[in-house]
This record gives C-alpha cells, sequence and structure tokens, in this order.
C-alpha cells in the first residue's frame, strides 16, 4: 500500500497499490494549501 501525501498541509491526498509501504510527497490540486502557505511566507 503506498500513500500519497501533500507536502504543504500534510493530508493525504491518494492511495495506491504497491508490494512495499511507500509514501510519496505532492501537492494537493483540491485544498487550498498553496493560498495559505504563500500567505504565510
Amino acid at each position: 500500500m503506498g500513500t500519497i501525501i501533500c507536502q504543504i498541509c500534510n493530508c493525504a491526498v491518494d492511495h495506491f497499490e504497491d508490494e512495499k509501504v511507500t509514501t510519496y510527497y505532492a501537492k494537493c490540486v483540491d485544498c487550498q494549501c498553496t493560498e495559505k502557505n504563500e500567505e504565510l511566507a
């Protein structure tokens, strides 16, 4: 089982089947985390 985690807000974006436990980091499309990140900068 693998998991894709948003590197900005740490929410789980997606899960996928894999032979071992794997975590990948990406950016969300659905949430407003990019706007929050720009406000903090």
